[in-house]
C-alpha cells in the first residue's frame, strides 16, 4: 500500500510539473508579445552596425542578394548646406529601426548586402572611378547597384560604372529639385550642378520629374539633348500621381532621386531646399509608375544631410530607400 501511495503522489509531481512547464511556456510566449507591442524586439541575431537594416538580417553573400547598397560618403562640390558626407552612415544606423514587411511585401526577401562606403579621399576623377568601379563589380555579379550619397555627382561615377560594363540602351529617370544641367559650377566639371550634362553627353536619355530651379543655360541644355521632364508646377498643384515614359524611352532604367526633389517639409534634411516639392506618397507613386513601365535596372538616394538630434528625417530616409527596394520586388520584369 505504501509503495502505492508512492507511485500516486510521484505521478502528480509529474502531472503538476508539466502544468508548471506548459504555463512558463505560455508565459514566454505572452511576454514576447507584450514586449513587441510595447516596440521591444527579440534579438535574434549578433547585430551588425555597418549593414543595412543590420538588427534584423546577417550579412548575406554578394551572390544571395539582388541589391547591392553602395555608400558613397563623398560632399566636395556642395554650395550651400553642408552634411551630406554623413548621409549613408546615418541612413544606414536609422535602417536599424525598420519593420522588414514595407506594408506590402518584405523586400528584404531578395537579399540586401552592404559593401563597404566607397574611398571618396582623392580628385573628382579617381572619386568617379571607384564609383563606377563599385558599380560595375555589382553589375557582373547580376545584382543591383543601390547608390546612398552623398552629394549628387556621384551619379556620373554609378553611370559610368552602367558604361563601363557594357550597357548601351538605358535611360536616367531623375527626381530632383534642380536640373542639373550646367557644363560646370564655381569651376567644377564634376558639380552637383552639372552630373545630368555629363550623362547626357554620354549619350544617356534622360527624364526629368519635380524641376522647380534652373537657369537659361539648362533650358537650352533640355533642348539640345531632348530632355523630357514634367516639373513641379505641373505635377504637384495637380498632384499628379503616375507618368507616362515616352514610347521611344528605353526599356532599361536607373533611377537617381535627390531628396531635395522632395518638399522641404517631408525632407528639410538636405543642402540645398526649394519650397514645392512632392510629397511622400506622390515621390513613391511616381516611382511606381516608372517601375510599372520599365525594367528599373538600379537607383540612388543623394543629397540627404542629416540635422543633429532630428532622427526622424534619419528613418524617413531609411525608410524610403526600403520602400523603393519593394517596389521594385513587386514590379519586377522576368
Amino acid at each position: 500500500m505504501a509503495g502505492a501511495g508512492f507511485q500516486e503522489r510521484r505521478k502528480q509531481d509529474v502531472c503538476d510539473a508539466a502544468a508548471r512547464d506548459g504555463f512558463t511556456a505560455v508565459l514566454k510566449t505572452c511576454t514576447r508579445h507584450s514586449a513587441a507591442t510595447n516596440g521591444y524586439k527579440e534579438p535574434m541575431h549578433t547585430e551588425d552596425p555597418n549593414i543595412f537594416l543590420g538588427s534584423e538580417i546577417e550579412q548575406p553573400q554578394p551572390e544571395d542578394a539582388l541589391f547591392h547598397i553602395i555608400p558613397i560618403p563623398y560632399e566636395e562640390t556642395v554650395s550651400y548646406g553642408g552634411g551630406t558626407g554623413k548621409g549613408p552612415s546615418s541612413i544606414i544606423e536609422a535602417s536599424h529601426q525598420l519593420e522588414t514587411f514595407d506594408n506590402f511585401s518584405t523586400p528584404c526577401d531578395l537579399g540586401i548586402y552592404t559593401r563597404e562606403a566607397v574611398d571618396v579621399s582623392g580628385p573628382a576623377e579617381q572619386v568617379m572611378d571607384n564609383i563606377a568601379n563599385a558599380t560595375r563589380e555589382v553589375l557582373t555579379l547580376g545584382k543591383m547597384p543601390v547608390g546612398i550619397g552623398g552629394e549628387h555627382s556621384v551619379t556620373w561615377g554609378i553611370i559610368k560604372g552602367y558604361l563601363d560594363a557594357g550597357y548601351t540602351d538605358f535611360g536616367v529617370v531623375q527626381i530632383d529639385a534642380h536640373a542639373d544641367l550646367r557644363d560646370r559650377y564655381e569651376g567644377h566639371r564634376h558639380s552637383h550642378a552639372s552630373v545630368m550634362r555629363l550623362v547626357c553627353e554620354a549619350g544617356v536619355p534622360l527624364y526629368q520629374l519635380g524641376i522647380r530651379a534652373y537657369c537659361e543655360e539648362e533650358v537650352q541644355a533640355r533642348r539640345e539633348y531632348n530632355v523630357r521632364y514634367m516639373d513641379a508646377h505641373q505635377l504637384v498643384p495637380n498632384q499628379v500621381q503616375s507618368i507616362q515614359l515616352p514610347d521611344d524611352f528605353p526599356r532599361q532604367v536607373f533611377f537617381t532621386l535627390d531628396i531635395d526633389g522632395m518638399d522641404p517639409s517631408v525632407f528639410p534634411s538636405t543642402g540645398t531646399p526649394v519650397p514645392g516639392g512632392l510629397g511622400w506618397y506622390q515621390t513613391l507613386n511616381l516611382f511606381e509608375s516608372v517601375a510599372k513601365q520599365r525594367e528599373i535596372i538600379g537607383f540612388d538616394l543623394l543629397e540627404f544631410a542629416p540635422i543633429e538630434g532630428f532622427h526622424a528625417y534619419e528613418f524617413g530616409a531609411a525608410q524610403l530607400l526600403y520602400k523603393l527596394m519593394g517596389i521594385v520586388q513587386r514590379n519586377r520584369h522576368p
